[in-house]
């Protein structure tokens, strides 16, 4: 190897988290970082994005994530608010440590802030989970997607659709290799550690005897649900009415309770079969999903997570970036609509509901064909750079 190809391969790849979703796709990626031979440098940046230290931890802990090497502890803010101040100090890591590129997942506020500023510094954009579109705009994840995809140097999809949203939008096919899944490396691997359901009700202060049948579980998070009054209450009424057909196990976000405390809408689930839970670990709600008859959720990575698993997914959404998940899934987008979610419901209690199937290169090796692929990309890169030099 010569001098300047192990000088390149010395500078480490930095690799960013901002929020709990992230964390699931980074951590098969530095496994399989470590994994290479020789193995590939990286530094793992947590912006601080996701604030509440408990969900972080804790998550970090179920994937057996390495401590981040730097935490920005960015906190909360507006979106401008949010993705100035992760540039303003992540600028400073980038001209630090000269990395070989900055890897970002998702399409939080992290990712294209991250983005933006190696961009400009001239360090090669990395971006797993490109050319996913739900086509809103209103969506401020689907802002961060399409940008973040612009600059990028490399993308990585994982669903063969992404790669004509990608091309519509000028993006060369050269720049794109579809690897498949990392957030199902993530739920291959810890599968087997999944902590059963009757353990977290009892834990979370609910009937572990729910677990003994047929039983729902609810994820609400999003703005678009949970954040109007008037919106926030239909929906739940919409659960208590779920929770007449079968009991529901509802695992709710900081956000989702913060919004039902303030407008008072706490009452609506008393003496409904509906058991709230704090949030839950990463193995948790691996297990409580495992094992439930239907979710209902507004959450992107929970539709992939069904899907892997063959259980029903009622996506509470009017679109989704996932399409994959309906065409070949177990997915079904039922928007806000009461009487197509109580429809669906009934539908998936009579037949046992959509199955569909795993999606190509949902694996569990998606992360090698990543670490595989960068090395040789990067490598092809440093050749170019020096025969032009």
């Amino acid at each position: 190897m010569s001098r300047d190809a192990a000088s390149h391969r010395d500078a480490p790849v930095l690799c960013v988290v901002g929020a709990r979703p992230n964390f699931m796709k980074m951590a098969p990626i530095l496994r399989a970082f470590a994994a290479a031979r020789p193995p590939m440098p990286a530094l793992l940046v947590h912006t601080g994005q996701h604030y509440d230290a408990a969900m972080s931890d804790r998550v970090f802990a179920d994937l057996s994530l390495p401590t981040p090497d730097v935490n920005l502890e960015v906190g909360s803010g507006s979106h401008a608010v949010q993705t100035a101040e992760v540039m303003r100090r992540f600028e400073p890591l980038v001209d630090t440590h000269a990395p070989a590129c900055v890897l970002v997942v998702g399409d939080v506020n992290s990712t294209l802030a991250c983005s933006l500023v190696a961009a400009k510094k001239g360090v090669p954009v990395v971006h797993v989970e490109a050319g996913l579109r739900s086509f809103d705009r209103a969506m401020p994840e689907e802002i961060n997607r399409v940008l973040t995809d612009q600059i990028a140097d490399r993308l990585y999809t994982t669903e063969h659709t992404a790669l004509a949203n990608l091309e519509r939008e000028g993006i060369a096919a050269e720049r794109v290799r579809f690897v498949g899944n990392v957030m199902i490396d993530s739920l291959l691997a810890s599968r087997p550690h999944a902590v059963a359901p009757a353990v977290t009700l009892a834990q979370g202060g609910a009937d572990p005897a729910i677990a003994s049948g047929a039983f729902g579980v609810v994820t609400l998070h999003r703005p678009s649900n949970v954040d109007d009054p008037a919106t926030l209450a239909d929906l739940l009424r919409t659960l208590v009415e779920v929770s007449t057909r079968l009991p529901l196990v509802f695992a709710m976000h900081p956000r989702t309770r913060a919004s039902i405390e303030r407008a008072g809408l706490g009452r609506m689930l008393g003496g409904a079969r509906i058991a709230v839970l704090p949030p839950q670990g990463y193995l948790e709600m691996l297990g409580l999903m495992s094992a439930a008859a239907v979710v209902l959720t507004d959450s992107g990575g929970i539709q992939e997570e069904t899907t892997a698993l063959g259980v029903p997914c009622l996506t509470v959404r009017e679109n989704t970036e996932r399409p994959i998940t309906i065409d070949e899934g177990t997915n079904t987008l039922v928007a806000r609509d009461r009487a197509a979610i109580l429809r669906n419901v009934d539908a998936i209690l009579a037949t046992g509901g959509k199955r569909g199937r795993v999606p190509e290169g949902w694996d569990g090796r998606a992360a090698e064909r990543i670490a595989a692929d960068l090395r040789q990309w990067l490598d092809r890169r440093q050749t170019t750079s020096r025969e032009a030099a």
